[in-house]
């Protein structure tokens, strides 16, 4: 079944070795040059991270907060609700559904957050709230 395969020219598969650990002697594979069973060279975890670091732009990200999370679904509704341009395409774009849905998890958020936020956290809330649901209505009414 196997010489079947070979004379239809079907490819087969290659494993690699990922491990970080020999799996004979159990040491660090050496940073370079890793080989695996088949010979073949393998690249390290800390290779594919450093390579992976090459390939970003160099920006970092902004730091992960809650505040930095509510801001960023405003940023969203704002974009569906017009009034700032799509990153993606470059067009201001209007999409109110999705706006209003947007809007509505920021709400659900509140309420589930209630009580657990700093007094910062409450007024960004209830500032973006308000803020966005004044744009939604004036939306609605344009459109």
């Amino acid at each position: 079944m196997a010489e079947e395969g070979e004379k239809r020219g079907a490819k087969g598969f290659k494993v690699e070795d990922r491990r970080r650990f020999s799996a004979e002697t159990g040491e660090p594979r050496e940073a370079a040059g890793a080989v695996d069973s088949t010979g073949d060279s393998v690249e390290t975890a800390s290779q594919e991270e450093s390579s992976r670091g090459k390939a970003e732009t160099g920006e970092r990200l902004p730091e992960i907060s809650f505040s930095a999370f509510v801001i960023s679904l405003s940023t969203q509704a704002l974009m569906h609700l017009g009034e700032i341009e799509n990153p993606l395409s470059g067009k201001v774009e209007a999409d109110i559904a999705v706006a209003k849905q947007l809007i509505d998890i920021i709400g659900v958020l509140r309420e589930k957050t209630r009580g657990n936020l700093d007094s910062g956290e409450e007024k960004l809330m209830e500032d973006v709230l308000f803020d966005l649901r004044m744009r939604y209505v004036e939306a609605v009414k344009k459109g």
